[in-house]
């Protein structure tokens, strides 16, 4: 019988999914904890959810801009540490060759190998200056070269997703006058956004999609309900 062709799944965008769910986790909970705390406080104002919808918007601007730069200056760290690393590596293999020769080596024994087998395959490594670098990098250093667009797609995917998750419970106070219908609203429409975020977020980073939806469920919940009780006793 012919053997099954064995095919291995792995995810890969693991960086736009972590700058998705920066962005999202952050929209749906700040702007909905910020809501609920505002109706608690401006239950009784006639213009109460034109008061929320407008701080919501603020928070949201405000939100998208400071998560997105925060992306694009973690980005830009990440990129200006590997060339400083890698410059760094450059002038060892030039200056200390004896000393990165054996930190190849050593890579290679402390997976087993013995010194006849790893001999050829350091010899072919460090003949060429730019694969012994390429190896230091990954091997010693553990990092990969970020993409030099890096910092710019971070910065736009997490405001987006800022401005997509904080949009979700504001919607409610803009479709709706009645401050008290907008909040139960938006509480319905974002825990059921929370629980499918959570589930999604589940499927793509590995954890269990029910674990991830309940734990989201519960972190957006109790930062609503934190806000909202303590805007009802200060007012």
């Amino acid at each position: 019988m012919p053997a099954t062709p064995h095919i291995e799944k792995h995810f890969t965008a693991t960086a736009a999914v972590r700058d998705v769910v920066i962005g999202m986790s952050d929209g749906l909970t700040v702007p909905f904890a910020l809501a609920a705390g505002i109706s608690g406080a401006v239950a009784s104002n006639p213009h109460a959810s034109a008061l929320v919808v407008t701080a919501g918007f603020a928070e949201i601007a405000a939100g998208s801009i400071a998560m997105g730069l925060g992306g694009y200056l973690a980005a830009r760290t990440d990129l200006e540490h590997y060339a400083s690393e890698r410059e760094r590596e450059i002038r060892e293999t030039v200056e200390l060759p004896d000393i990165e020769i054996e930190e190849v080596a050593k890579v290679f024994r402390d997976y087993g190998l013995s010194e006849a087998q790893m001999t050829p395959v350091v010899t072919a490594i460090t003949g060429n200056q730019k694969s012994w670098v390429d190896f230091m990098m990954r091997f010693e250093l553990g990092l990969e070269e970020p993409e030099p667009t890096r910092a710019r797609i971070s910065a736009f995917t997490i405001a987006m997703s800022y401005i997509v998750g904080g949009l979700i419970p504001l919607a409610p106070y803009i479709l709706l006058s009645d401050v008290q219908k907008g909040l139960w609203w938006s509480v319905g429409v974002t825990l059921l956004a929370l629980a499918v975020f959570g589930w999604v977020k589940g499927r793509f980073t590995g954890i269990k999609p029910f674990k991830g939806a309940v734990q989201t469920v519960l972190i957006g919940g109790l930062a609503a309900g934190a806000a909202f009780l303590i805007a009802k006793l200060i007012s």
